[in-house]
């Protein structure tokens, strides 16, 4: 499976994501994966299953070098003491003495970005992760990140898919070297009947949802963590990194509206107002 290499991390391109995945359906998901030949677990504070996702690891036998594992921290729990005791609560469900990558879920309107970072690089400088990032955040709070701050960003994890432009936030990553890890990439579940997409599988013999994902890992600098908790749901998302889509392909998705976005909780950032 290809890797993308950011901040010293190697970060595989297709990885699992465990929202809404809980208890021991969550820990047999991620056993599956792991057995599937998954290396790239992501899970949050705010899912609730971190400990089954660390019971899951440690069941595998896998060894922990070979193994990227993802979690975050949520926007309320965006002060410095508060980002050490949650990131500490984590490793400790995850049965881990360190992440591979430590994202703040959301940004928050209160929140002092400059002191954000600062912690976050304290617990990488102390070993608790080995690179930090970011979730969710606008074209104008990564350039205060990245340019202002001189933070250390690893990834920004946003929506992403056939039916979202996000070329404005892709460009700007692609030029600092950053990439893009897509949640949602399957527009959560919503691209299984989609007429044009359908089109496309039926000529490669393949699924819609395969088509999706596989136009996103063809950019550069595109990871992504569909979740899919039964091992079929796995192994097709694993197959569609077989697909070699045509431009004709190409032409026809990128002609598809792109301003449907499916995760938009009440605090999260005025989206419309927020490329500049």
């Amino acid at each position: 499976m290809d890797n993308l290499t950011t901040q010293g991390i190697s970060l595989p391109r297709l990885g699992l994501g465990t929202f809404r995945l809980q208890g021991d359906a969550c820990r047999t998901a991620v056993e599956s994966a792991l057995s599937l030949g998954y290396r790239h677990i992501d899970t949050a504070t705010m899912y609730g299953n971190e400990e089954a996702v660390g019971a899951a690891i440690a069941a595998s036998g896998i060894a922990r070098a070979d193994l990227h594992v993802t979690t975050k921290v949520w926007h309320d729990q965006l002060a410095p003491d508060a980002i050490r005791r949650a990131c500490d609560v984590s490793l400790d469900k995850l049965r881990l003495d360190r992440v591979d990558l430590y994202l703040v879920h959301w940004p928050s309107p209160t929140m002092n970005l400059g002191a954000v970072f600062d912690s976050l690089v304290k617990l990488k400088e102390e070993g608790c992760t080995r690179a930090i990032g970011v979730c969710n955040f606008t074209l104008p709070l990564l350039r205060e990140s990245i340019e202002t701050i001189g933070a250390p960003i690893a990834c920004n994890q946003i929506e992403y898919h056939v039916l979202l432009e996000q070329t404005p936030i892709h460009t700007y990553l692609a030029g600092k070297a950053i990439p893009i890890v897509a949640y949602a990439p399957l527009a959560q579940g919503r691209l299984a009947e989609h007429p044009q997409l359908t089109a496309i599988a039926k000529k490669h013999d393949a699924s819609p949802a395969q088509v999706a994902l596989k136009w996103l890992l063809d950019q550069d600098g595109v990871a992504a963590i569909p979740k899919a908790g039964r091992p079929a749901s796995q192994q097709s998302n694993l197959d569609a990194l077989k697909l070699r889509l045509d431009d004709d392909d190409r032409r026809v998705i990128a002609a598809l509206p792109k301003n449907q976005r499916f995760v938009n909780p009440g605090f999260a950032p005025a989206w419309d107002k927020a490329t500049a």
